[in-house]
């Protein structure tokens, strides 16, 4: 929370946006609340200005009570905002200084509540970024309506197709898959259509015929019919060792020689991954176990990015194998904070019905415990600390795994190239710091400054990360440093 006794040292940024209102609400009150309430959040100042120099400072409200009971009356009522997703505690007079401000707490919105719009119409739809409130492109506002439907986008049927677009050698390879997985199953006696139809690959159309739903498509369709309805669809698998060439082996869902569906990109691209995995293999009862705790983690981050794909984004799937990290990259955000990804125990896949195939031949996680498996693992190996960063436009989540660890530098550039291997880690930096550099001037805005410890902590990373960021944020001209290298501190620039 705002330290407001210091409030000329915050700055407006992606969390605060403040506001004199001297003369009533203002009008554009309404874009940032729908920007923070389809973004991360954030907080708006009523009875705040801003200087030349960037510094915030107070104005004294004449009538604040008379502030909030306006806002809650506009805030409720839905020709001007299409949900209210406040609460009364997110309202209220802070004095500061002999001044009375209005503190506006504006919460991410729930997927359910989004788009979060304002003055009646869908086309008034904002985000927040580093630039301030911008209206939604249609791209956005699509996929955030999708995503707040209660069935997963997967789960439509698809009436325009039959059961032709099918590619049997995918189904015949999972129903042999699950027998092995779930012997004497009661649906292993079934046909191909109704066994399809149990599991969710086909639905009952408009028309009373059998027809397949978008997962089943996805799962065990032939590329050239999926692109039919999901027009961006593409699955993109690199490996990069050389720094001379932009991959040294690939697979592409278009390629023509394969299917291209999701199942057997799946496996194709899981054997690639876990090749070179050095990790001891463990023994029981004197036999050989090389399914490791790696392997398992790799699996759930691999299912994890293609059940929590959006395919009808604008951007395919892609994932980046090098000598020391794997980076998988899906279409759509996140569908619920990262943080409570992390932390577990909720599950909210965008495609549910992909997941529950996945989860039927053993891969994948439902219970929300998939991704704290992942960070678990890595901590366990002592590598570094996985990283997951969202991305508005277009929406992508990205998650990098890094093979090096955690307080060794010297690991991380271990290769055949040191030259390919230290550019690798930059991109890989690059990727990474987008979303901790927001985590940290987020902590700088509620904090003032920090140590290099405090950001460690906050981001769970070793020293020498934290640091590099807070450098690059300082040649960025966004932090300042101040005190010797001891007592060094940072803060938001003035």
């Amino acid at each position: 929370m705002i330290d407001f006794s210091k409030i000329e040292q915050y700055r407006e940024n992606n969390r605060i946006e403040a506001k004199k209102a001297l003369g009533g609400l203002p009008r554009s009150i309404w874009e940032t609340y729908s920007a923070f309430a389809n973004t991360h959040g954030g907080i708006i100042l009523l009875g705040v200005e801003e200087w030349a120099d960037k510094s915030l400072h107070t104005v004294d409200l004449p009538d604040p009570d008379r502030l909030i009971k306006e806002f809650w009356d506009i805030v409720n009522n839905p020709n001007k905002t299409s949900v209210n997703v406040l609460s009364t505690k997110d309202v209220f007079v802070q004095e500061v200084d002999g001044d009375h401000i209005v503190i506006i707490n504006v919460p991410r919105a729930e997927r359910s509540y989004k788009p979060v719009y304002v003055d009646g119409n869908p086309l008034c739809t904002y985000r927040r970024n580093g630039e301030g409130d911008y209206r939604c492109t249609k791209e956005e506002y699509q996929a955030m309506v999708r995503d707040a439907s209660v069935k997963t986008q997967d789960m439509l049927v698809l009436n325009e197709m039959d059961l032709t677009v099918f590619n049997q050698e995918s189904v015949r390879s999972y129903r042999q898959r699950m027998r092995l997985s779930r012997p004497g199953h009661v649906w292993e006696a079934l046909e191909d259509e109704d066994f399809l139809l149990k599991m969710g690959a086909v639905g009952i159309g408009s028309d009373g015929k059998k027809h397949p739903t978008s997962a089943g498509l996805l799962m065990f369709g032939n590329e050239y019919d999926i692109v039919r309805e999901f027009n961006a669809y593409f699955l993109d698998y690199q490996e990069q060792y050389d720094a001379d060439t932009r991959w040294t082996d690939r697979i592409i869902s278009s390629s023509g020689d394969w299917s291209g569906n999701v199942y057997d990109f799946y496996f194709r691209v899981y054997n690639k991954l876990i090749q070179d995995i050095k990790v001891p293999f463990k023994m029981d009862g004197g036999t050989r176990i090389d399914d490791t705790p790696v392997h398992q983690a790799l699996r759930e981050a691999l299912a994890n990015c293609l059940v929590n794909a959006d395919y009808y984004g604008r951007q395919g799937l892609v994932i980046v194998k090098k000598r020391n990290s794997i980076t998988m990259s899906n279409p759509g955000s996140f569908r619920i904070e990262i943080d409570a990804a992390k932390s577990g125990g909720v599950s909210d896949p965008r495609n549910g019905a992909m997941l529950k195939m996945f989860n039927l031949i053993d891969i994948g996680e439902r219970a929300g415990s998939g991704i704290p498996n992942i960070f678990r693992v890595w901590r366990e190996q002592n590598w570094t600390t996985p990283d997951i960063t969202e991305q508005l436009e277009p929406e992508r989540t990205t998650l990098t795994l890094l093979f090096s660890k955690s307080d060794d530098k010297k690991t991380a550039i271990k290769s055949d190239d040191k030259k390919a291997a230290i550019k690798s880690d930059d991109k890989k930096a690059a990727i990474k710091s987008a979303r901790q550099k927001e985590e940290i001037v987020a902590y700088l805005t509620d904090h003032i400054s920090a140590r290099s410890a405090d950001i460690a902590e906050l981001l769970g990373v070793k020293s020498t990360r934290a640091k590099k960021l807070l450098s690059e944020l300082t040649a960025e001209e966004i932090v300042v440093a101040e005190g010797g290298n001891r007592n060094r501190t940072y803060k938001l620039k003035a």
